[in-house]
């Protein structure tokens, strides 16, 4: 009876919590860095959330790309000539054929977002994906400008064959009583094309079913140029703990 109660004290003074012991449920001793495998000392990083020792953070640290003022120029040397180049085709393709096919947008945004990467080396962010849209807009509704004209050059030759003043008629405006017709300045002229074109997507909501279609291509064209400018994920580095 005797041995019987000793042992049950001796069962009763294992199971009673030591509170003068520290006991650790996780020691970052024995935890591995998830990169390189070696064992995390007592200061840790996370990457991605990920557990990293000092030297794995320290290296990524040192391989994320810094955006510079002159980067950001150099994507703008590279996309600038690019929509140029995009809002001449779109616009070259539309006068020979005389089919007006909105999906050309997306290879204008595509064609602006690549050449703002290459610029760039390869960096990217939010003012390289807001320049890379305004581009792309520019260059999509710009296009009607030059279709315009050259229609409005046709048409005036049509008029002039169709229109063949007898030998010995022919009257300046003055002496025919008709007044002169009120000319456009060239800074006005610009001005007005300019708007014109910039507004073209929206004009062409006169015809709301093509105009809609357009308006949701040039909308994915921007999305094109938007995503491809963002640039690579930046890996998260975070610590020390």
């Amino acid at each position: 009876m005797i041995c019987s109660r000793a042992m049950q004290d001796t069962n009763l003074s294992q199971a009673t919590p030591q509170f003068d012991t520290a006991e650790y449920a996780n020691v970052p001793a024995t935890t591995t860095c998830a990169f390189c495998k070696q064992t995390l000392a007592a200061t840790y990083y996370r990457i991605n959330g990920h557990l990293a020792c000092g030297s794995c953070a320290d290296q990524v640290r040192n391989h994320i790309p810094a955006d510079s003022h002159a980067a950001f120029v150099r994507a703008l040397m590279f996309g600038i000539p690019a929509a140029i180049l995009g809002l001449a085709l779109y616009a070259a393709f539309e006068i020979m054929t005389g089919w007006i096919i909105g999906y050309l947008s997306l290879g204008v945004g595509y064609l602006v977002g690549k050449a703002m990467m290459k610029g760039s080396g390869g960096l990217g962010g939010r003012r390289y994906q807001i320049a890379a849209v305004i581009l792309t807009y520019a260059a999509v509704s710009m296009a009607a400008i030059p279709v315009v004209l050259t229609q409005i050059s046709k048409d005036r030759k049509a008029q002039t064959n169709s229109v063949q003043p007898a030998a010995g008629d022919g009257q300046s405006a003055a002496q025919s009583g008709q007044p002169p017709r009120e000319t456009m300045g060239m800074g006005k002229a610009l001005a007005y094309l300019g708007f014109m074109g910039l507004a073209s997507p929206f004009l062409d909501l006169q015809a709301p079913i093509h105009g809609l279609i357009g308006l949701v291509i040039l909308f994915v064209g921007i999305q094109i140029a938007w995503k491809l400018t963002a640039g690579p994920p930046i890996p998260e580095v975070t610590g020390p703990y």
